[in-house]
């Protein structure tokens, strides 16, 4: 059953006529009157009673046009949408973040492209790089900020930001007055660092194990800013993005930690021979223009 059959139906019962049907439709009689007549065969009953005088509904065409009418409503609200969602006029877009970028470049980004797409919807999740690749991959995000290196068989990627790693310690710590540090050299501290979610306490540990110890943790947050926050009661020392520390308070000192020096590569992953939204694919492009600036 095509949806102009049952459209050109509601137009003769309407009108009651399939003359004045077809002037409206901008069809032949004939063609009208052959597509109710296909109609009638396909449903198995007889829509109309057909008369010199006039056309009247049969009982089964009553039932048959009240529910077609609901049908053709439900199709045209369905093309609205599809409009809507093509002109990109709404839509809802999945994002995860990291808790440990800076918290107002995101936000940033998102607002501008609020203004142009009002009616378009975020969700931001806030989680580790391990937990977001998870998520992205089982379609409950359609973004992630990650870590690199990711899985490049399952991800695009689109790389924005490389930083390096500063030691962040107490303004009482021995160190605190050095303007630079060998990793080595924190060999016996105690270390306050993300938990097991987050790719960035991976990357610490196997650059201390890189030169010759195995960093003593004494505490883990998903904060940075509870991080910051046990540094500063002199809890131990941690290890952060250069990018944070532009916002860390007065009660902390960083320093730069050279030999190796630890750096982090940040991305946005998406899904490969995944389906993306309008909306989606608009915030990528979106996206990708406002990183070239």
């Amino acid at each position: 059953m095509d949806i102009k059959h049952l459209q050109y139906f509601i137009e003769v019962a309407r009108l009651n006529s399939f003359s004045r049907a077809a002037d409206h439709l901008f069809i032949t009689q004939p063609t009208i009157s052959k597509m109710i007549k296909n109609l009638e065969n396909e449903l198995g009953v007889t829509l109309f009673e057909r008369s010199r005088k006039k056309l009247t509904l049969t009982d089964a065409g009553h039932v048959i046009f009240q529910q077609a009418q609901v049908i053709d409503k439900a199709f045209r609200n369905l093309e609205v949408e599809l409009d809507s969602l093509l002109g990109l006029k709404k839509g809802f877009i999945r994002i995860g973040l990291p808790p440990i970028i800076d918290s107002r470049f995101f936000p940033s980004m998102i607002g501008s492209f609020h203004e142009q797409y009002p009616d378009i919807t975020f969700q931001l999740v806030e989680n580790g790089s391990k937990k977001i690749e998870e998520d992205v991959a089982a379609d409950e995000l359609d973004f992630g900020v990650v870590v690199l290196p990711t899985n490049n068989d399952l991800f695009h990627d689109l790389s924005f930001v490389e930083e390096d790693m500063r030691l962040i310690v107490h303004p009482s710590h021995p160190l605190a007055d050095k303007k630079e540090i060998n990793l080595a050299e924190l060999d016996g501290e105690s270390f306050i660092l993300f938990n097991k979610d987050f790719v960035l306490r991976d990357r610490i540990i196997s650059s201390c194990n890189l030169v010759g110890f195995t960093p003593h943790i004494i505490s883990e947050s998903s904060r940075w800013d509870s991080v910051e926050q046990m540094v500063a009661c002199k809890l131990g020392v941690t290890i952060l993005p250069e990018g944070i520390c532009h916002h860390l308070e007065s009660n902390v000192r960083t320093i730069k930690v050279v030999n190796p020096s630890i750096n982090w590569k940040l991305a946005i992953i998406w899904r490969k021979d995944h389906y993306l939204s309008y909306a989606a694919k608009e915030w990528l492009r979106f996206t990708k223009e406002q990183l070239k600036r």
